[in-house]
């Protein structure tokens, strides 16, 4: 069923939770193409100010009057209640409702070549590359990214071309309501074990993604997912690899070297071809990979060899990922968003990688369920820095059960013979480490809360040390 008639924009659509970067996102390019938008969200945000300024009515707290006279559609949020009074009302009022993947699915479909970035890791990065790569062939996509990215000015662009690119995320298999011509899985592992069973079930849900894609379509996958064959076997579509596999690979790259920066640079080849040489100027083997398929994913889709090198050698990574925030007194600090254990294992590799005496890694766990759920993989992960210093649990969706702590991460930690610290605030962190720090240091925030402001604040404090020019290595 379709929910829209992008034909006619005489139509009301209210958001419920319109301050999420997704629905922010997809609330402002139905604004732009003419459609009455209006929302509402517990508080005001830069997104919502956002909004406002461009004249879409904004409402902050959930209320039945918050709901237009002339609504259409309501657009919710995972996160929005059954019990939600705005959610209530509408229904009462019988108007459709829809949840935001839902909505994108819809919009979609309004597009000639829809690209969808799956996978548990790696999806913003992807999405960002190919964003680059559009943009520097002059093919004006509409973008929508989960994170902030300097090339568009934010987490959107609205194009006029038939291009729409967009991550595809798993959670609620949310992304099983899109319609992608191109899709691309970067990796699978398990996570979100709030929602899903196992690992089984999660590779059923990709497998049920692939099968999304039409039969004159493509799908890019990564050649190292266990058991391939069970994700692809039967598809209609163009089944594209990548990876390293010289054998196994459509896409791979040979000859890998890294530069100070921890950068890599190789050669790419498509069907044992050499098209030429990528220099990335974001760091780590796992970039390679992101790389690899934002390659084959603009070249299904006819973009030349050379402005996909081109536009690759152009991407300076996304905001919080591996992204440099200052120098405070001769110790580097990062920031990064990774929060599974493969992630932390591939940025603490990069760390590394590059000059310092001791690797400090401030890192928050992010949700009970994922923390009881990957304890000990966790603390074997943050082995790779030097120390570690952990905050109490970012909970995001859920409630404390009251079975898991930091604390339990800390004495595995420990039994593992790793020199690890607890803070319950975030003050006493930045005082302890403004203690033990020394110049040469490396010190990463990671996580995918809001750790990033301890880095920030001991910056902020330190304004006459802070280097007036911040940018993303």
């Amino acid at each position: 069923m379709n929910y829209i008639n992008f034909k006619n924009t005489n139509q009301g659509i209210h958001f419920i939770g319109i301050g999420g970067i997704s629905m922010s996102g997809l609330a402002e390019i139905l604004f732009q193409q003419g459609f009455r938008v209006s929302g509402s969200d517990l508080k005001s945000s830069s997104t919502t100010n956002h909004l406002q300024q461009l004249g879409v009515p904004i409402f902050i707290g959930h209320r039945p009057s918050n709901i237009p006279i002339d609504t259409n559609l309501i657009v919710y949020t995972a996160a929005i209640k059954e019990d939600n009074e705005e959610l209530v009302e509408a229904r009462e009022q019988q108007i459709p409702t829809i949840d935001r993947a839902q909505l994108l699915g819809e919009m979609m479909r309004n597009y000639k070549y829809p690209i969808a970035v799956s996978g548990t890791h790696g999806k913003t990065t992807t999405t960002s590359m190919l964003a680059h790569i559009f943009l520097h062939g002059k093919k004006d996509p509409t973008i929508t990214v989960g994170g902030l990215l300097d090339a568009i000015e934010g987490n959107l662009h609205i194009g006029q071309s038939d291009f729409f690119i967009t991550e595809a995320c798993e959670y609620y298999d949310s992304f099983l309501k899109f319609y992608p011509f191109i899709g691309v899985i970067l990796n699978i592992d398990a996570d979100h074990l709030d929602y899903f069973k196992d690992l089984h079930q999660i590779r059923q849900s990709f497998r049920n993604f692939a099968k999304k894609i039409p039969s004159n379509g493509s799908l890019i996958i990564n050649e190292n997912i266990e058991n391939l064959e069970e994700i692809t076997e039967g598809l209609s579509c163009s089944i594209i690899t990548f990876g390293l596999d010289t054998t196994k690979s459509t896409w791979y790259a040979e000859n890998i070297s890294y530069n100070e920066k921890a950068c890599g640079s190789f050669d790419l080849f498509y069907q044992q071809k050499k098209m030429g040489t990528v220099q990335l100027q974001v760091p780590g083997l796992h970039n390679i990979f992101n790389a690899l398929s934002a390659c084959a994913a603009a070249y299904a889709l006819g973009l030349s060899i050379e402005t996909i090198i081109e536009g690759l050698g152009g991407y300076y990574g996304t905001h919080k990922r591996f992204e440099y925030k200052g120098n405070l007194k001769g110790i580097t600090i990062i920031d990064d968003y990774a929060h599974h254990p493969t992630e932390i294992k591939a940025t603490l590799d990069v760390a590394k990688k590059h000059p310092h005496n001791t690797l400090w890694c401030v890192f928050q766990p992010h949700t009970y369920t994922r923390t009881k759920a990957f304890l000990k993989e966790f603390a074997l992960a943050l082995e790779k820095a030097d120390k570690v210093v952990l905050t109490d649990i970012f909970a995001s969706r859920e409630k404390n059960p009251g079975d898991i702590h930091s604390k339990d991460l800390y004495n595995e930690l420990q039994k593992n013979g790793k020199e690890v610290y607890y803070f319950p605030t975030f003050e006493e962190i930045e005082c302890f480490l403004l203690e033990k720090c020394i110049p040469g240091d490396l010190l990463i925030t990671m996580g995918a809360g809001d750790v990033s402001i301890i880095g920030e604040e001991l910056l902020g404090n330190e304004l006459s040390t802070l280097s007036t020019e911040l940018s993303t290595i």
